[in-house]
């Protein structure tokens, strides 16, 4: 019936504006944020979640789990765009927007690399015949994917329909809730909402939305 799409919690280096390495952990507020947005999902049939295996996802992922009670798996397809030698690296100190360019960085991922591995980590995600998950999702059930700024962003670009006259937002906020459609057209009914944050725990809309 629906998948939800979760970005994870923030990380200091989302903060400071740093592309990060994959080991990146989260921050205190990014927990606080994981832990707030599970309490959210606790009573929303959250049968199954599927996450990037990187720490900062995983940890999220893992928290939402405790709170449903559902079961959790990784892949490796729904890790953030790989930026290689950048990773560590000031964003506004470089000379280019790795978030936009379509070259891949030294070690990293071309953007043509990046979006053909989401068109299969989508496929994952809404397949039956490739995740038995699904078959749940386009019944009664809700499976929830838990991943990255730029992935969120390529699925919301090419492989979810967005209500009409809207487009993907520019900043996707951490721990921010997306749902769309298991069934084709994948039509989704809410984009970027961050309601279960409060003061304390909210987004900082400054930092980095990617990387």
């Amino acid at each position: 019936m629906r998948i939800l799409l979760i970005r994870h919690g923030e990380t200091s280096l989302n903060v400071t504006r740093v592309l990060q390495p994959a080991d990146t952990p989260l921050s205190a507020r990014g927990i606080a944020q994981a832990r707030a947005l599970a309490q959210r999902l606790a009573g929303a049939g959250v049968q199954h979640i599927v996450s990037s295996d990187l720490p900062r996802a995983r940890h999220t992922a893992e928290l939402i789990a405790a709170a449903t009670g559902a079961s959790l798996a990784t892949t490796e397809l729904l890790r953030e765009r790989n930026f290689g030698d950048w990773r560590g690296q000031p964003y506004d100190h470089l000379a280019i927007d790795p978030l936009t360019m379509r070259d891949a960085p030294p070690g990293g991922e071309s953007a043509e690399v990046f979006e053909a591995r989401v068109a299969r980590a989508f496929a994952h995600i809404v397949d039956p015949q490739v995740n038995p998950h699904a078959a749940e999702a386009l019944q009664h059930h809700a499976l929830a994917v838990v991943t990255h700024g730029l992935v969120l962003r390529a699925m919301l670009a090419a492989h979810i329909r967005l209500p009409d006259g809207s487009a993907p937002p520019q900043h996707l906020g951490n721990t921010s809730l997306s749902e769309f459609a298991a069934a084709p057209p994948h039509l989704a009914s809410l984009v970027n909402c961050l309601r279960h944050l409060d003061d304390d725990a909210g987004d900082d809309p400054q930092a980095l939305s990617g990387g």
